[in-house]
This record gives C-alpha cells, structure tokens and sequence, in this order.
C-alpha cells in the first residue's frame, strides 16, 4: 500500500514477518527505522494483539534527520493462554502532526523495468502455538528456494544448510531430520548422486522429510525407498475437507496430538504435486479433494525403511510455515520427530 501523500515521514521495516511462541518466554521483536524528513521528536508503537504484554511501550526518539536510520527492540510475551494470535502493528510518529504512520518501505530494483517503491504494512504475526518439539538438529537440502528454515528457526530448531561434501562423507547420523526443499530432486541434479546416501541415513535409523517436487523433470526415478510417482495432481481450495486415513501413525500423534482443527486456517492451497502409484509399504495418511473431484490420498506418504524413517509431502507447508499456520506447524514438526522407540 502507498500512502496518498508519497513517502511517510518515517518507516518502519520488522524483521520477520511472523513470530512463534510455544511458551510464556518473552522474545524480541526487532524493527529498522528509516526517517525521511527532519523531526525534533517523535516515537514508535508497538500495538500488539489482546493478551500480550509489550515493553517499553513507546520508544521515544530525538532529534533526526532526514536519512537517519536506527533499530528500535520491543520485548513481547504471551499473557498465557489468552493471549490470541494476531497482528502486530507497529507506528511512527513525529512532532509535527497527530498521525500514526504505520508502513515500512520495499524496494524493487530490476535492469527490465523502472525502480519501483512499496510501502507495505509495518506488522507482523504473533502466533501464541501450543507446540512440543522432539529433536533439536536439522540437515537442510536446498531447493528451488524456500522460507522453511527460517520457520523452522521460528520454533526453535537448529537448521544447518547441507553441502555435497557433508552429505557424502560426512557423518549424518547427528541429525533428528534431514529435509529436501520444494522442488529439490527438479533444480539439483547431484541430489541424484546423493540420493543413495540419504536413503542410507533413513536405513540407519535417520529420519528424511521430502517436499514437494514437480513431475516433469525429476533428476532421479525413485525418491524414496520404495516406489511411487510423482502426479500433477492438486487440492487447490484451502478449505478442503482432510480425512485422516491412519490415525495412529506417529506423524499425527508425536509430539503433538493432530486433529481436525490443524488444518483450519490454511492458506491458497492443501497441496500440489501429489503421489500416486504408491508402493504399499507406504501409509497414505490423509485423503483430501477438490469440490467434484476424486478424493486423493497423495498429500502424504510415510514408509519405515531399516531403522529409520522415510516421509514425502506435497503439503504446502512452504506457504503455510511463513504465514504462521498453526496446524501446519504442529504437523511439520511431527514429520520431523521419528519417535525414538518407532519400530520399523
């Protein structure tokens, strides 16, 4: 959104766009200040959602010129329970009128179009999760480029982005997951190299969560241990009804328990990509479709192999974690805890 007057005053640019809270621990909430005319006094808000306890409340500023730029740190906690997610908004305000301004700044710099200047909302999302964690070490393959990692930091993961080397010779044992991003086995042609040593962790006794991949151009005919193909074939409506096929499989109840509201509010889409052709040493774990269309069971598949764990997902979760979904992070972090004692 541009403001009607051109640039605001001052702007303010959050650091994340959403923050995840599983418990009463405080956190901070970073934002960069950015001035565009001269002021004597003025201050920025942190205006948080009912529940939530802010301090200081005002971070009063003096004195700055136009270019000035300064980062501005509030401490925000849950109240407990009530403290409700939502939106967190964050103001400028100067001595020279009564208005809160409320925008950061964007800019878009491309050589094939002219430099193009946003404004967007100054705000970001606090998600108050009831969300256990098992593991603390994730191995991160990239993809075609995703924000997972740093949703998966959010809840409070180490994620380590894996190189070739550490894959082949290294010892990969120290991780609780290892995780492919969106469309790796389409954009790495070496996933089709290391594939044979990411199928030996998961033997192991390792645990390997695969996203979504397209069906055209995949570097290696099988992904995982046992057969299946990869479909275009999608649930685009958001709001579809999810049946979930194997109830007690350890992926929707370890750590946290996964029912029916966990997949409320989902964005854009349940998933794309599915899988068909499915070897039965896999569990379809869920059965979702579009209005008139076949139910599908290909949004996610799991398959013990050796000692370890095998799970391929054509869930968005790479639109959901960055928004905040907080179904979609209980169910990730379950994809990511293989339950010590699992038998294969």
């Amino acid at each position: 959104m541009v403001p009607a007057q051109g640039a605001p005053p001052g702007t303010v640019n959050v650091a994340s766009p959403v923050y995840i809270f599983k418990s009463d621990a405080a956190q901070t909430l970073q934002a960069k200040v950015k001035i565009f005319k001269d002021i004597k006094t003025g201050g920025v808000i942190l205006e948080a959602p009912p529940g939530w306890h802010v301090d200081p409340a005002l971070i009063r500023i003096d004195s700055k010129k136009k270019g000035d730029e300064f980062t501005a740190n509030f401490t925000v906690r849950p109240g407990g329970a009530g403290a409700q997610s939502g939106v967190a908004k964050f103001s400028f305000t100067h001595d020279m009128d009564n208005t809160a301004y409320s925008y950061g700044i964007k800019e878009i710099n491309y050589n094939h179009v002219p430099n193009i200047t946003l404004f967007p909302p100054a705000e970001a999302k606090l998600v108050n999760l009831d969300l256990k964690l098992a593991g603390k070490k994730i191995g991160y393959i990239e993809g075609a480029g995703d924000l997972v990692p740093d949703a998966l930091k959010q809840a409070g993961y180490q994620v380590h982005q894996l190189t070739e080397n550490e894959i082949m010779n290294g010892d990969l044992s120290g991780y609780d997951a290892i995780i492919t991003g969106v469309r790796a086995y389409n954009v790495n042609p070496r996933l089709a190299v290391e594939q044979p040593k990411l199928l030996e962790y998961v033997k192991n006794g390792g645990n390997l969560v695969v996203q979504y991949n397209n069906s055209n151009g995949l570097v290696t005919k099988q992904i995982g241990p046992y057969p299946f193909s990869v479909v275009n074939k999608r649930v685009t409506d958001e709001n579809a009804k999810v049946t979930i096929l194997d109830p007690q499989n350890p992926v929707l109840n370890y750590p946290n328990k996964i029912g029916d509201d966990d997949f409320n509010g989902w964005i854009q889409e349940r998933g794309l990509y599915y899988v068909g052709d499915v070897d039965p040493k896999y569990s379809a774990v869920l059965q979702m479709n579009d209005p008139n269309e076949a139910p599908n069971k290909g949004a996610l598949i799991v398959g013990n192999y050796g000692q370890g764990r095998f799970v391929y997902t054509s869930l968005a979760f790479f639109r959901q974690l960055p928004a905040g979904v907080p179904g979609a992070y209980r169910l990730f972090i379950n994809l990511l805890s293989k339950p010590k004692n699992q038998q294969p």
